[in-house]
């Protein structure tokens, strides 16, 4: 297992109408490390985004896409999602809040 940091963690939030739909509720989406675990990503977001608790974590590995350039196959990154639904009493995070 990697020693990650807090701020390793979290890559970047991801914004799709999907994801936005779930705000409501306060679930937020991100792309995280695929090293990352579900303690180590609540950690971080609640180490980078002050005032919020986090009440569950739920992850998922998508696996990368085939794709074909001329003869020259390939296959793009894998990557790791985690949907973050914060407590009732929490802030909101601010990041998401201008889009």
């Amino acid at each position: 297992m990697a020693d990650l940091k807090y701020y390793d963690v979290i890559l970047k939030p991801v914004v799709t109408e999907k994801s936005m739909s779930g705000m409501g509720d306060k679930k937020y989406t991100f792309l995280v490390n695929p090293d990352a675990t579900k303690n180590q990503i609540k950690d971080a977001v609640e180490k980078m985004f002050p005032g919020t608790e986090v009440a569950s974590v739920n992850t998922m590995n998508c696996n990368g896409k085939n794709k074909r350039r001329g003869n020259v196959y390939g296959k793009t990154a894998e990557t790791k999602k985690a949907i973050v639904k914060l407590t009732e009493g929490s802030k909101d995070i601010e990041i998401f809040s201008g889009i």
